[in-house]
């Protein structure tokens, strides 16, 4: 994979985050992250571009990098398939500096989160068969290594997609972004970096809320696969809970308390008010940003989110 810096910087440099069309060099938005945009730039049709203007300065932005690098090595020794991937640290004067984690393009009708809306349950259930299957990849890896090292995946559907590899099917993990990294407890990414896209009046009080529990979470098996049930929920497609569940069931570790449909529903809840309250304060603050104080607002936001 060729990763371009100086279109890269060029496009960081004339980017319009309020008005995408607006901006210098031509890029399409393709989908959006929790502290992240991703992008088509150019006429590069094989890469998708995630932009992460997290970083006060390069050392920060660099140290993420590292981190980042030494996560998808870990993913892979632990056994799980990953899209080919680079990464560009770009700094512009006068801005955050951004990460830019280049991954290869995987086709759009392959995501988890697309087939479930066109296979069969009996094919759905064999997709989520193999996601628990890759997702137990870590929970082995850490039995080994107890709390020494543990790593970490989210499960949900749609960071999961089919593609090939020397001709045949292989079922890839692509949401590689956030290191779910822990060394003798102690997560080595910091928390705080999520809840930089939250305006700074608001921080304290969504730490307090949710960041220990929404990191901790993808280290539960059980709570893990709670989640991957729940986001069938809110990718439309409810009536399939008590089928996912008893999939899930199957493959716990030894020792695990059993999903319910009962538990599913309620962790959806609550999630879905974490959430929205994020989305909801950020979007409050870009309009106090961008309305009031005039000022550029570098986030990327999304639309209305069926939840």
């Amino acid at each position: 994979m060729h990763l371009d810096k100086d279109l890269l910087y060029r496009f960081e440099a004339g980017l319009n985050p309020q008005d995408i069309q607006a901006s210098a060099i031509p890029a399409e938005l393709i989908g959006y992250g929790e502290i992240s945009a991703i992008f088509q730039i150019g006429d590069d049709q094989k890469t998708a571009y995630k932009r992460m203007p997290l970083f006060a300065d390069r050392l920060c932005a660099e140290q993420y990098e590292a981190l980042y690098h030494e996560y998808c090595d870990l993913l892979q020794q632990a056994g799980l398939n990953l899209p080919e991937s680079k990464t560009a640290v770009i700094p512009v004067a006068g801005r955050p500096v951004c990460l830019y984690i280049a991954q290869e393009k995987m086709p759009a009708q392959s995501f988890g989160h697309r087939l479930i809306h066109t296979q069969s349950r009996e094919e759905t259930a064999g997709l989520v068969e193999q996601v628990v299957s890759e997702v137990a990849k870590t929970w082995r890896f850490n039995e080994t290594r107890g709390s020494q090292l543990e790593i970490a995946v989210d499960g949900q559907i749609s960071n999961w997609v089919f593609g090939s590899r020397n001709g045949e099917a292989i079922l890839y993990y692509i949401d590689t972004s956030t290191p779910f990294i822990r060394r003798q407890g102690v997560h080595r990414l910091d928390a705080k970096l999520i809840l930089k896209s939250a305006p700074v009046w608001m921080r304290w009080v969504l730490e307090k809320l949710f960041v220990d529990e929404v990191l901790n979470r993808y280290y539960d098996a059980r709570k893990n696969m709670i989640d991957l049930a729940a986001n069938l929920i809110k990718e439309q497609q409810a009536g399939l809970v008590p089928m996912v569940v008893e999939v899930i069931n199957r493959h716990l570790p030894a020792g695990s308390e059993p999903l319910t449909i009962k538990a599913v529903e309620s962790y959806y809840r609550e999630d879905k008010f974490i959430w929205s309250l994020f989305l909801g304060v950020r979007r409050l603050d870009r309009w106090i940003v961008t309305r009031l104080l005039r000022r550029r607002y570098e986030f990327i936001l999304p639309g209305k989110i069926e939840r």
